[in-house]
């Protein structure tokens, strides 16, 4: 057997979509002249004509937000032609497809989205209540694809009117028809250390679906914050924040 014939079971695979999993760990994008965003520094190859640059923010609004809440993981702008191949710490790649809709996410376990997609920053109700800052996450609207990355394999959890509680970063996306809101257990024995380990978290309800992943420590860490973070928010920056 030939080197070559021991390694087609790794041979890359082509498909009629823009984007594609060739692994359960790597994406292929199919770029024809249109332009995507994706996770600064998740690409780990590419051919054909591509250009890679920072893609802000955004305009001003979700630049203050950005800098407010550290949410919104960093992203770059894709565009040319050719095939991109993206992935993040060898973790899990997952695909959804929009239709003129939207779905919130973790800013941290957004890896790339296309062209037709647009994204704001969003708090979850009652945080400014139960803290300083609140939790934010990404909004992801309109149509085209998403994938999304989590640390190992994902739980899809369908939400039919019973309140559902998660941890803020276990929960990776949910849909368009839930709602979202903090449970704080902010108690003395918490607060010294001698609760349970789960003092923040968030209550899903409505109908649609939630997408765990079982771990809540990687993609926090890995993104340095990004994703269901606290921030200091006042004021003027309050209120743009609110919704």
């Amino acid at each position: 057997m030939s080197v070559e014939q021991s390694l087609a079971q790794f041979q890359e695979t082509e498909s009629a979509e823009s984007f594609s999993l060739q692994n359960s760990k790597l994406l292929k994008v199919e770029l024809a002249n249109v332009t995507i965003q994706a996770k600064l520094g998740s690409m780990v190859a590419y051919q054909g004509d591509v250009k890679f640059e920072h893609a802000g923010s955004g305009g001003m609004s979700r630049m203050l937000k950005k800098a407010v809440t550290n949410e919104g993981t960093q992203l770059m702008k894709i565009s040319g032609s050719g095939e991109v191949f993206l992935a993040d710490l060898a973790q899990d790649v997952h695909l959804i497809k929009l239709d003129d809709d939207r779905i919130t996410a973790n800013g941290a376990n957004v890896l790339a989205f296309d062209a037709g997609i647009d994204w704001d920053i969003k708090r979850v109700e009652g945080a400014s209540s139960a803290l300083a800052g609140g939790l934010f996450n990404m909004e992801l609207a309109g149509s085209g694809w998403i994938a999304l990355v989590s640390d190992g394999p994902p739980l899809l959890i369908q939400l039919d009117g019973e309140q559902t509680f998660a941890d803020p970063q276990a929960a990776i996306t949910w849909s368009s028809g839930v709602s979202t809101q903090i449970k704080a257990d902010m108690n003395v024995k918490t607060l010294i250390g001698r609760g349970s380990g789960e003092t923040i978290q968030v209550g899903f309800s409505g109908s649609g679906w939630l997408l765990i992943q079982p771990s809540e420590g990687r993609v926090a860490a890995a993104s340095g914050g990004s994703g269901g973070s606290q921030g200091g928010v006042s004021g003027a920056l309050g209120n743009l924040l609110g919704g």
